[in-house]
């Protein structure tokens, strides 16, 4: 399945946008779950066009740029409906190297574990700061019950995005309270 076909669908549910608009939604909204690079997206586009699920214009921006603006279509508009009220399988577990360094952490020096601990905290902070603060910035003081249209899927994302690296700041404690556990038994 072509799943960034559905991101760049969805994208183009909510207004017509230029290649660099969706791009940009990529590390914008997008960004807190779901990623993909330059390089993937415009040949996403032609293809999807060549499928007839989007059209395009071009637009004069400036006095010479020619952009092309994006816009779904009914055949388009259809078959994201559809996708969207499938229930899909449990995708596999995502990488992460550092679990896989955990998992492999017998071989480390206790102290270079723990250091790799460490800066992960730092990352995961300031990624959680970030995440947090989105989510302050766009939505604090708002009651969540009262969100209309595109406001609720990414109030939705969003907490769920503060909430995994709540979940995941909450593992590298606790990973670090283990080994430090483990060194003083020796």
């Amino acid at each position: 399945m072509r799943t960034l076909k559905y991101a760049i669908l969805g994208l183009l549910m909510q207004c017509p946008m230029t290649g660099y608009d969706i791009s940009k939604a990529f590390g914008d909204g997008l960004g807190c779950f779901w990623s993909a690079k330059h390089s993937q997206i415009y040949p996403e586009l032609k293809r999807l066009a060549e499928e007839r699920l989007i059209r395009y214009s071009t637009v004069i921006q400036g006095e010479h740029l020619e952009k092309k603006l994006y816009e779904i279509t009914p055949a388009g508009r259809e078959d994201f409906l559809q996708w969207l009220d499938q229930d899909p399988p449990l995708d596999p577990t995502p990488k992460d190297v550092f679990r896989l360094r955990s998992y492999y952490c017998q071989w480390l020096p206790e102290e270079n574990y723990r250091e790799l601990i460490e800066k992960q905290i730092e990352k995961r902070f300031v990624k959680l700061s970030f995440l947090s603060g989105l989510l302050d910035k766009n939505y604090g003081g708002i009651d969540p019950a009262t969100l209309n249209g595109a406001a609720r899927g990414d109030y939705l994302v969003l907490l769920g995005a503060v909430m995994r690296e709540e979940t995941y700041m909450n593992w590298l404690k606790r990973c670090r309270e283990l080994v430090t556990t483990w060194s003083t038994q020796k």
